[in-house]
């Protein structure tokens, strides 16, 4: 029987998460004074100390806390969808398959390290934490994982994002944090953009700044990063690893797998554990990363050296990069708009283990609405990008005849981007 839903029982999530570090090392973070690797004491100001040993760890799995799959319990294991009716609009005999992480409290994948990051600094007895958000998806899961372990929470969130996405902005309020368009008043260098550049949409790279420069300046405070870093991937690949339990309830097993990427965690998440089976000489999945045109990392960016910040705060990072100083254009997938990518990622696409293309914003919308209007769901625009690659990829087996089986990664539901919806009906939106 061909199911629509995959599901498993709460016994079977994860109960580790999978370290791709141990397969295949990427290069240490620079200190950016002196040019050497970074000790882990340098990290300690600003990060809680378990996660800075996860950064660093090379053992190949490291075990989840009962109190955090407690939590996850709240939505994981997440539905593994089979897209019947995107098939049959297509008309293509690929199989499409799609993880839904829309599910979770926050309405995507973000959680899976933010309850994480949140539990180990409550275990140190961090009493605030400081971080950045692109379109809200990270801050919201922030909020939300920081109010079940009663620690304070202050969000930098991209200028153009918190006017574009206002209820972003409520649901952090509601989970009890605060939140402030980045750049901001409240930090020194938040003024100094302000100042320089007053009518700014701002960047994650200028978020970023604000929220370290909060914490090294309040000894009661830590940071914490939704993407990028190792620790951030690592948490996620619970969600490559349902989904290979989830086919393993299915006579399939994906030929490729999608993810959207902008720092690179969602996309790591999914594709990880199939890597690893690659790595391992088992599989063959081809793995794809989609990226806007407007902010195209992995696909026009240098592999090299970089600060993941623009006041150029952070460690260094080596990673495919347009420069900690560039502002991308005022997308509506807002979660994609970063100058840099995952160090994990960037190897991964370096060695030619990922493969990575970029869209313009148009029709990844033209792609989401497709979905929308066969499968129901309204997909973020971040999710969206994987999406159109998942729909070309059967397009493709359309015109080939060939059966493949297709696993994109919903990471997250659209019903707080409505509004970019109607600049998209309205004719408003635009590629820039």
């Amino acid at each position: 029987m061909d199911h629509t839903k995959i599901l498993l029982d709460e016994n079977d999530m994860p109960k580790q998460w999978y370290n791709i570090l141990a397969d295949l090392p990427v290069e240490p973070p620079l200190n950016p004074a002196t040019r050497e690797p970074m000790n882990p004491k340098d990290l300690e100001p600003i990060f809680a100390k378990e996660l800075i040993k996860q950064e660093m760890s090379s053992e190949r799995y490291i075990n989840i806390p009962e109190e955090i799959r407690e939590i996850y319990k709240l939505w994981r294991p997440s539905p593994l969808y089979r897209a019947h009716r995107l098939e049959k609009v297509l008309g293509t005999p690929a199989k499409i398959y799609y993880k839904n992480e829309g599910v979770s409290p926050a309405g995507s994948h973000k959680p899976n390290t933010a309850i994480a990051q949140a539990y180990y600094n409550m275990k140190e007895g961090t009493e605030r934490i400081s971080t950045e958000t692109g379109a809200g998806q990270w801050g919201s899961a922030l909020s939300l994982s920081c109010n079940y372990f009663d620690i304070e929470c202050k969000v930098y969130m991209v200028r153009s994002s918190y006017y574009q996405k206002p209820y972003r902005k409520s649901l952090i309020n509601l989970w009890g944090a605060t939140v402030v368009p980045s750049p901001s008043p409240d930090t020194q260098f938040g003024r100094k953009v302000l100042e320089m550049y007053p009518d700014t949409t701002g960047s994650l790279g200028i978020a970023i700044s604000e929220a370290i420069e909060d914490a090294a300046l309040n000894d009661n405070t830590k940071y914490a990063l939704g993407s990028v870093l190792n620790h951030t991937c690592l948490h996620q690949t619970v969600v490559g690893l349902e989904t290979q339990k989830q086919f393993e309830l299915t006579e399939d097993y994906p030929d490729i797998v999608i993810g959207c990427c902008g720092g690179g965690s969602n996309l790591a998440g999914v594709s990880l554990p199939y890597i690893r089976d690659n790595i391992e000489g088992k599989t063959d999945t081809r793995i794809i990363a989609v990226e806007p045109s407007a902010c195209p990392t992995l696909t026009e960016g240098k592999f090299e050296y970089d600060f993941g910040d623009m006041a150029q705060m952070t460690p260094l990072l080596k990673m495919f990069t347009l420069g900690s100083g560039f502002i991308p254009p005022a997308i509506h997938a807002g979660g994609l708009r970063y100058h840099g990518a995952s160090p994990i990622v960037s190897k991964l696409v370096a060695d030619k283990y990922m493969e990575a293309r970029s869209y313009h914003q148009i029709e990844v919308f033209d792609a989401a609405v497709t979905f929308a209007r066969s499968e129901g769901i309204a997909p973020a625009p971040e999710s969206s990008h994987a999406i159109k690659a998942a729909v070309d990829e059967a397009i493709k087996c359309k015109q080939t005849g060939e059966e493949k089986t297709i696993l994109f990664n919903l990471s997250g539901h659209g019903h707080f981007d409505m509004g970019s919806y109607d600049k998209y009906f309205s004719g408003e939106l635009t590629n820039e």
